[in-house]
């Protein structure tokens, strides 16, 4: 009877694990489905120039991130290191050869000088940078004209709080190589950090999430968007291998802070008739 009643036990506590797993699945597909459109692929043109110990090299190259349209009129916000990886790698790689040997340290500089937003239904609008903010890693781009109907746009005010070993469903757009499909992933926050501002660490394990991407609770509700945060590295190129204790990690910011300096996006212009 004892090992009766342990399998039944068993058995009850797998089907229920397995019925919250089925219902986390439905939900998201709902939330996939209903926000998919929000996120869109902006293609960038960089133009690149490192100089290291007296030498240097330019390039140009193009590359396609992914944001998240947040008003109907096309504002999209995205993950400023994507758009300028040089900030980011030149403030922890800026030690390489020590404070005293400037001729060793490595500089990069990068500019953006083309960026197109490719929505949902195949449009391609010219578009530009209006606001950075290097702190929160944000950057917000918008049309150059007004689209010629209103953009799908997340809710910023739509907003919830999550907490350690919740799941959230994120949604990315893949890219070119795999015909920039939509995506969603299923993440667990593994940390909560408060102070100096808060945002949430995610799991290391890999998926389709992205920066630029957003995420919600399973109820529909917006968490925030992935970035980059990162330290300046004080052993210079070594940091980047210190597994312990890394200079740069993706983290999930808050949607209050994204409608925040949303907010200080200057007004579009009004074109000329």
């Amino acid at each position: 009877m004892t090992c009766y009643r342990f399998l039944l036990i068993l058995t009850c506590l797998m089907t229920a694990s397995l019925s919250r797993a089925q219902d986390l699945t439905a939900k998201g597909r709902e939330i996939f489905k209903k926000h998919q459109t929000s996120v869109i692929t902006i293609e960038l043109v960089i133009k690149s120039k490192f100089g290291f110990g007296g030498g240097g090299d330019a390039r140009e190259s193009r590359q396609e991130v992914t944001g998240t349209v947040i008003d109907p009129s096309g504002l999209t916000a995205v993950s400023l290191s994507s758009t300028d990886p040089s900030a980011m790698l030149s403030s922890f790689m800026g030690g390489l050869g020590g404070d005293d040997e400037e001729s060793l340290k490595l500089k990069i500089e990068s500019e953006v000088s083309d960026i197109k937003l490719l929505t949902h239904d195949g449009s391609e609008l010219p578009a530009e940078i209006v606001l950075r903010d290097k702190d929160l890693d944000l950057a917000f781009i918008r049309p150059k004209t007004k689209p010629s109907a209103p953009l799908p746009a997340l809710d910023l005010s739509n907003s919830a709080k999550v907490d350690v070993l919740d799941q959230v469903i994120a949604v990315n757009r893949l890219g070119k190589v795999a015909g920039r499909a939509y995506a969603a992933s299923i993440e667990r926050i593994h940390a909560v950090v408060q102070r100096p501002r808060l945002f949430y660490v995610p799991g290391s394990d890999t998926t389709a999430t992205g920066l630029g991407c957003p995420a919600f609770t399973a109820d529909g509700k917006l968490v925030g968007l992935f970035v980059m945060r990162s330290l300046k590295s004080g052993g210079g190129a070594m940091g980047l291998f210190n597994m312990q204790s890394p200079p740069i990690i993706s983290v999930l910011l808050p949607a209050e802070d994204v409608r925040k300096v949303a907010a200080q996006v200057p007004a579009a212009k009004e074109e000329k008739k």
